[in-house]
């Protein structure tokens, strides 16, 4: 890529680059912008899906229906089952409170039958049906329920819109080429007498191509650097101001390999725009020959 860069003083004035006023980079720098701001929210989402999938592995609860005065026994049987690290009765304040959130502040006054909620934590490698088992040997209208099966439509709604966040940055990716392409055509009718002359002389396909194509390489460049700049910024401030969301997750919503990632997207961009640069432009002239 650097070595396209690179050009001669006689090359510069052949195809002299447009610069920012091209329409190049500024289809670039829109394009790697929305590409970075997608492909973030991709992989914000594809992180958060794992970690609440790592979360909820062994993770599950004890439900009983009215069941405050049979919580005991089950939680006793829960305790005393191989495989069980930890069994917690959720207090019946904050169940109360979660009646709030669906209910109204008239929820607490109302004599409303609280189930009773158990949360168990397993350790891997155990059988969860035979703590089940044990758990409704003591109480019979006990349910045994694993918190990936109550939150899986979540995570697999979480994981969809990662695959389409990716889908997404590939279609962006195909426009692009499709773009650079009607502008590396462009290019060519714009400098049409210059590349008859070059002919005359003597000079290859490949060697007009390369012109054109180490002017969009700078272009490009330049443009998806920029796209780059502004959406690093706007990512900042959006993941500055998530420290929530974050310790909800209790992690970072991007890691390192995540910034990695998206700092890639901007010369990748400009890669590919050259290199469809290349193949339109020594299309178009064989073309014409």
């Amino acid at each position: 890529m650097i070595a396209l860069l690179r050009s001669t003083p006689a090359e510069q004035r052949l195809i002299p680059s447009a610069g920012l006023k091209g329409p190049v980079p500024v289809l670039i720098a829109i394009m790697v912008f929305v590409m970075m701001i997608v492909a973030a929210a991709g992989l914000a989402l594809a992180g958060a899906a794992t970690v609440v999938g790592q979360g909820i592995e062994s993770r599950y609860s004890i439900q009983i229906a009215d069941g405050s005065g049979k919580a005991p026994a089950a939680l006793d049987a829960a305790r005393r089952s191989p495989g069980v690290v930890s069994a917690r009765q959720v207090a019946d304040a904050d169940m109360r409170r979660t009646l709030e959130r669906w209910l109204g502040p008239d929820a607490s006054k109302a004599d409303l039958p609280l189930p009773a909620l158990i949360d168990v934590d397993v350790r891997p490698g155990a059988d969860p049906a035979a703590i089940a088992k044990a758990v409704q040997h003591a109480v019979p209208e006990a349910r045994f329920v694993a918190h990936r099966e109550t939150l899986s439509p979540i995570l697999s709604t979480l994981r969809g819109l990662g695959w389409l966040a990716a889908t997404m940055v590939i279609l962006i990716g195909l426009a692009s080429g499709a773009a650079v392409i009607l502008a590396a055509r462009g290019a060519l009718d714009t400098h049409r007498a210059t590349v008859e002359v070059m002919h005359g002389l003597g000079a290859t396909d490949r060697q007009i191509a390369r012109l054109f194509q180490r002017q969009i390489a700078l272009d490009a460049l330049v443009g998806a650097l920029a796209g780059a700049a502004i959406a690093g910024m706007l990512l900042g401030l959006l993941v500055g101001g998530a420290s929530f969301a974050s310790d909800l997750a209790g992690r970072p919503l991007l890691l390192w390999r995540d910034a990695a990632i998206l700092a890639a997207l901007p010369f990748v961009a400009a890669a590919l725009a050259t290199m469809v640069a290349r193949r339109a432009v020594i299309g178009a002239l064989r073309e014409r020959l």
